[in-house]
């Protein structure tokens, strides 16, 4: 096949395919040619292709002669293998020069200084009926997995939680999530996450102004959607390189908790594919709207404190950057 060929059926470049066929063959390669096994390859290739294409796995098969069970096999064994791995491409930024870098990047977007991550929600449509109950039916009617993920000044993912079902809050998921606990353990020192106003405003989170009364706050307001939008648009590359995550799809047709595993393992690959410099496939990207959603609350006393306390540093950057 052409490079072309290639990263147009499978997402990635010759050369990453066959370092993820070098990461996955020790463990996917059999002793013996008892009952015939599929070579590492052909296993990796069919995972990809179900990524890639979304498509059921009777359709994949199609393709490569192989049965609707031996797909299955294909893309349990290859997401397993590299949800392992999860933590080697997935990850924040930590050493002193990855937090200038990132610091750096993010301010020249809009100008606001100090950011650290990009998060957001987003909903993965699953097609499982048998396994659903009513906590996977999202605000939007349809069946889902809502995936918090934390993008970087590259748009790489840093982070993702991708375990809990659609009717999920994403401020819920954010207040429950590694992030939260380590930024208030001050793990993050003085940088700051963006997040649209379904989150809430804390001295490590910073959210919109919701009525601005000043051209420093509207000015303020324009610099966070502005830099907001890059994880919009990660969001959207990434659903766009592996359609098995869009709704024209027809939703993952896997269990839950095999639709969340897939939902990392397709981040490692994105992550991979961009880093590498992969182009995007040819195919509209039909846009995908996340509405902001009111934030899920505290008890009152703690809410007003945080909340307080939030303001206080959203008010110290506002005049001093946007005034």
């Amino acid at each position: 096949m052409s490079e072309d060929t290639i990263q147009k059926k499978f997402r990635l470049p010759r050369q990453q395919i066959q370092q993820l066929l070098d990461l996955i063959s020790p463990d996917v390669s059999r002793q013996t040619r008892r009952n015939h096994p599929l070579s590492p390859e052909i296993q990796l290739l069919a995972a990809l292709r179900f990524y890639a294409v979304g498509s059921s796995l009777e359709v994949v098969g199609d393709g490569y002669g192989l049965s609707k069970t031996s797909v299955w096999r294909c893309v349990r064994s290859v997401t397993n293998i590299l949800l392992r791995h999860a933590t080697d491409y997935i990850r924040m930024p930590s050493a002193r020069h990855e937090v200038m870098e990132a610091r750096q990047s993010f301010h020249a977007i809009a100008g606001i200084p100090q950011i650290i991550g990009l998060v957001n929600g987003t909903l993965i449509p699953i097609a499982n009926p048998s396994a659903l109950n009513k906590a996977f039916i999202c605000r939007k009617g349809f069946a889902a997995i809502n995936v918090q993920v934390v993008v970087d000044h590259r748009g790489m993912f840093a982070d993702m939680v991708a375990k809990w079902p659609g009717s999920a809050h994403d401020s819920f998921v954010w207040a429950n999530s590694v992030e939260v606990q380590d930024a208030e353990r001050g793990f993050f020192g003085q940088s700051f996450f963006i997040g649209d106003s379904g989150y809430p405003l804390r001295t490590y989170l910073l959210n919109p102004v919701t009525n601005p009364t000043t051209r420093a706050e509207d000015n303020y307001n324009i610099a966070h959607i502005h830099t907001r939008n890059l994880v919009e648009r990660s969001i959207g590359h990434w659903k766009m390189r592996f359609r098995c995550l869009h709704k024209s799809a027809g939703g993952l047709r896997l269990k839950p908790e095999r639709c969340c595993a897939v939902a990392v393992v397709t981040a490692i690959l994105h992550n991979i594919a961009v880093s590498g410099g992969a182009a995007l496939p040819e195919e509209e990207e039909e846009e995908e709207e996340e509405e902001e959603e009111e934030g899920v609350h505290n008890p009152p006393q703690l809410r007003d404190a945080l909340h307080a306390a939030g303001v206080q540093t959203r008010q110290q950057i506002i005049p001093n950057v946007f005034g």
